[in-house]
């Protein structure tokens, strides 16, 4: 909950930002910051040089050039079949394959994972196809009950392709930049637009191809965000519950405000919850069976849960962004930025880490939360030293959960597409015999953890907390009796973490994220802090 916290300031690697935030504007950065500077004098030869530096540079950046399938104990990558794809949304359907959007070249991708093979699509309409320095976006990809794979554009449109006739139906949508959409108990779909601050119904009966017929706006209250320039309001994602009939969709102004409408179908009402100040980008959503709706909030390090019956938001964290992301270093603004969330068959919540570099999943039963280490770091999407050997990321920005628990999920820049090996299991486990605590300021409060090898461990453990927006504990204090773990096969260990919070922490609820981990895995418990 709602505490005062300590506030890193604004990450310097704005680009991750701008790009995965805002995701409108796209095309004319890109084009910007590659061909900025002009073009130097000396004609047409000089002016083919600068052409070539641009695309080269944008190559680099954006194309993963010789792109290796990289893999650890947990996670496993495939390298797409074209060059220069720039993956993004994805879904994985009811036959086993992974649908995948390419921004750069305008295709429909999809990899069975029967027969390992891929297969391609050319989208009829993709303007940025030809131009060497320019892509589209698409945010979201689902498959309906037909089978039919959906997609959006953000040149607000929404694509159907008819997996049996291998054909394409373009629809024009009344969303500026559509980022998100999913359909109700009938096949309708529910749309948002990140420069549309209202919720759009598609009256699946009604639409025709190649206009806008059948969608219908929903008008949400933005009352919450007056005073703040309309520029910086923008939508986040969209989520049915359809066993409720309830749509669930988020606004935001980023570092400024969030909110979180649900819209009761039945009722046409809409009601509003504000989030704690400190949740000002709240992004991806989902709703687990009991009708709580869990969200990732893209501008710090924190996912979330908020109890509709009351309004209640209940805070977690990630742990600590990895020195590995910044060649060894750690700096203040190191936030993991959990973007995009799923609730699996099982009940369980998986999220990617845009910035964190890892594929997450927490299970609200037992509070745990076991994050995977992807093994692919670019480093030129992080302010990386000259002399690392390991520094960057692999821009994992979308992630899809399959309706057998299959976990997928692109890598933008890199020309990839990776998953979760769900069935190979951590070697340890972490348990913790009271995990809710009361301190006073002032005062220490001593919190067993337990960790129990399978197989043999050597790691270190590890901690975060939501006392501030990036998981570290800011003024309070955390040791453990001992930082670095070895355990041999079947056997356990108990350490101490000593908690002091700080003089000016505020009182209130907070949760610490107790656990530990090794180079390819952490497994951490959250444990409820009352300070008083």
């Amino acid at each position: 909950m709602s505490g005062k916290r300590s506030s890193p300031p604004p990450s310097s690697n704005k680009k991750i930002i701008i790009y995965a935030i805002i995701g409108i504007v796209a095309v004319a950065g890109v084009s910007a910051t590659f061909l900025a500077g002009g073009t130097p004098s000396g004609g047409q030869q000089s002016m083919s040089s600068s052409q070539a530096d641009s695309i080269a540079k944008f190559k680099a950046q954006f194309c993963g050039p010789d792109p290796k399938a990289n893999s650890n104990t947990y996670v496993a990558e495939k390298v797409l079949p074209s060059e220069c794809q720039m993956p993004l949304s994805l879904s994985v359907d009811n036959d086993g394959r992974v649908w995948y959007v390419s921004t750069k070249q305008g295709i429909l991708g999809s990899y069975s994972l029967a027969d390992n093979k891929f297969a391609q699509y050319q989208v009829p309409q993709w303007p940025v196809r030809d131009n060497p320095i320019e892509f589209n976006m698409s945010w979201a990809t689902k498959t309906d009950s037909k089978g039919n794979v959906w997609f959006t554009d953000n040149n607000e449109l929404l694509w159907r392709f008819n997996t049996t006739s291998g054909t394409f139906d373009m629809f024009k949508t009344p969303a500026t930049d559509p980022i998100s959409f999913d359909f109700d108990s009938d096949g309708n779909i529910y749309l948002v637009g990140v420069r549309s601050k209202s919720l759009f119904f598609g009256d699946l009966s009604k639409m025709k191809p190649g206009t806008a017929e059948g969608f219908t706006e929903i008008k949400l209250p933005l009352d919450a965000f007056a005073g703040i320039d309309n520029f910086r309001i923008s939508s986040g994602s969209v989520t049915v519950d359809r066993e409720r009939n309830v749509v669930w969709t988020s606004v935001l102004a980023f570092q400024l405000k969030g909110v979180i409408y649900k819209y009761d179908v039945e009722k046409n009402q809409t009601s509003l919850y504000n989030l704690p100040q400190e949740l000002t980008s709240p992004v991806g959503m989902t709703v687990d069976k009991d009708g709580n709706l869990w969200g990732t909030d893209h501008g710090t390090s924190i996912f979330f849960m908020l109890d509709p019956s009351d309004g209640k938001v209940t805070e977690y964290t990630t742990s600590v962004a990895s020195p590995k992301i910044f060649g060894g270093t750690m700096p203040p603004s190191a936030y993991t930025l959990p973007y995009w969330i799923a609730t699996a068959p099982d009940g369980r919540i998986w999220f990617n880490q845009h910035e964190g570099n890892k594929i997450s999943v927490f299970d609200k039963n037992t509070k745990m939360l076991t994050e995977y280490w992807i093994p692919s770091q670019n480093k030129l999407w992080a302010n990386c030293p000259d002399n690392a050997s390991s520094c960057g990321i692999a821009n994992a920005l979308q992630m899809s959960v399959g309706p057998q628990g299959q976990v997928w999920f692109t890598e933008w820049s890199e020309n990839k597409i990776g998953t979760v090996k769900t069935d190979a299991q951590v070697p340890f486990t972490v348990s913790i015999p009271n995990d809710e605590v009361t301190v006073k300021r002032g005062d220490s409060a001593e919190i067993k953890v337990n960790v129990n090898a399978q197989g043999a461990f050597n790691g270190s453990a590890v901690a975060s907390g939501t006392f501030t927006l990036n998981g570290a504990l800011g003024n309070s204090t955390g040791i453990f009796s001992e930082q670095n773990i070895s355990i041999p096969a079947n056997s356990s260990k108990q350490v101490s973490f000593v908690f002091t919070p700080a003089g000016d922490l505020a009182p209130g609820q907070y949760t610490l994220m107790l656990g530990a981990q090794n180079d390819e895995v952490s497994v951490l418990k959250a444990v409820r802090v009352d300070v008083v």
